[in-house]
């Protein structure tokens, strides 16, 4: 690697040490930062932080058309899928993306779409949804909890719907929803609704078997559990889902996120074969395809594991500090992030620099109804699965010292 694209090491402070009154945090090999604890974009391990220097490649050149072929290999088998006929796409974007992608290709203006609401994200799904003139029914539940499957099954019977869509982890409540159970319901009771999941905070922490569970489409981004930095929008469409596109009666609504246009990139660049549409990010593919390389390089069930352990031990020391979760019920309790009220008369503007002041980033409150009552702490990717790393112990013990700054008895 040339001397300017290299990180100067610098040395990791002990978990037990002051900080110098906690300012900021030494990462690995990184510069001086805080650590990142929000649901993304998440912490970064140096490999894929160095992979983003690569040097300047030609898109269609055979290096990177085999680094981007094999990362959409890889996606399969991180996302659980071994049917030749799904369908992976990497596009440059962000999450939000990915709904333009599902309401462009998938359902056509005036169809209808059932939108299981567990917070923010639903709602600006179903925005995106109007946008195109589809029309949007949300089946929505108090904060912190999620659509039960009996009332699920009733709007089902009560009309016909083109797709469902549920957020897997929804990043503004942290509330958890069951796919599989969910899926099943949709197969047995409207066969023909496509099950669409909004994994954008999931995917790399949750389990997610995409072929047994007959999902259709799983939507995500780059820079949260999946561990690269922002800037690619990622899909997964099934076999289904993908007749369901071929077979539309109008063309794609949109020309950036049509498929008619995607489709034979992604298939070309699986094969190896140069291809052209958009220029892909290249050096954001490269990172990716270290993250993944990383990821499938132990079991996924490992993985998964130790971010349901994490989540153990965060929501049980949080809960000793007086703290209440969103998400009340723990089988609505996501793995990468727990979501806390605040005691009464302590806001998130108030505590969040403090916590910050000790080389912690936390996330403020997202939940338009709420947002001043509560914040977020991601514990997804490295800041878990590493265990050189010590972020999780840092940001507790910074919020238990903030807490007790804002008169808190802890």
């Amino acid at each position: 690697m040339p001397d300017d694209l290299a990180y100067t090491p610098i040395q990791r402070d002990p978990p037990n040490s002051s900080l110098a009154q906690g300012q900021k945090v030494n990462m690995s090999n990184q510069a001086e930062h805080p650590a990142l604890l929000i649901p993304g974009p998440i912490e970064f391990d140096d490999a894929v932080l160095l992979s983003m220097g690569h040097f300047s490649q030609s898109h269609v050149g055979p290096p990177f058309v085999a680094t981007f072929g094999e990362t959409l290999s890889m996606l399969r088998k991180l996302f659980q899928t071994s049917n030749p006929a799904s369908q992976p796409f990497v596009i440059s974007g962000s999450g939000t993306l990915g709904w333009d992608l599902v309401a462009a290709n998938l359902i056509e203006r005036g169809e209808d779409a059932l939108v299981l609401h567990t917070g923010y994200f639903a709602d600006s799904f179903a925005e995106c949804f109007e946008t195109y003139g589809i029309k949007a029914t949300q089946l929505k539940a108090p904060i912190g909890d999620r659509p039960q499957l009996p009332e699920v099954e009733k709007a089902l019977k009560e009309k016909h719907y083109k797709l469902l869509t549920v957020t897997h982890v929804d990043t503004s409540t942290g509330v958890l929803s069951e796919i599989k159970a969910l899926s099943e319901l949709v197969h047995r009771v409207s066969p023909d609704t496509l099950v669409v999941v909004d994994g954008v905070c999931s995917v790399g922490c949750e389990e997610i078997c995409f072929d047994e569970w007959g999902i259709d489409v799983v939507l995500t981004a780059s820079q949260k559990a999946i561990g690269c930095p922002p800037g690619l929008s990622i899909l997964m469409c099934s076999e289904r889902a993908m007749e369901t596109f071929k077979n539309r009666k109008t063309p794609p609504a949109s020309y950036f996120a049509s498929f008619k246009n995607w489709l034979p990139i992604m298939q070309n660049y699986e094969a190896k074969k140069p291809s052209y549409f958009a220029t892909p990010p290249t050096q954001l593919i490269n990172a990716l395809h270290t993250t993944l390389t990383q990821i499938l390089s132990r079991p996924l069930s490992e993985r998964f594991a130790a971010h349901s352990e994490a989540s153990r031990r965060i929501k049980s020391t949080v809960t000793s500090y007086g703290l209440k979760q969103l998400a009340t019920k723990p089988e609505n309790q996501a793995n990468g992030m727990t979501a806390m009220y605040l005691p009464e008369g302590v806001k998130a503007a108030e505590i969040l620099p403090n916590i910050l002041k000790k080389g912690v980033i936390f996330a403020g409150g997202l939940h338009k109804e709420i947002a001043a009552k509560y914040i977020r702490f991601g514990h997804m990717g490295v800041s878990v699965t590493d265990p050189k790393r010590d972020d999780i112990d840092r940001a507790l013990n910074a919020l238990k010292e903030g807490l007790y700054e804002a008169g808190v008895k802890v």
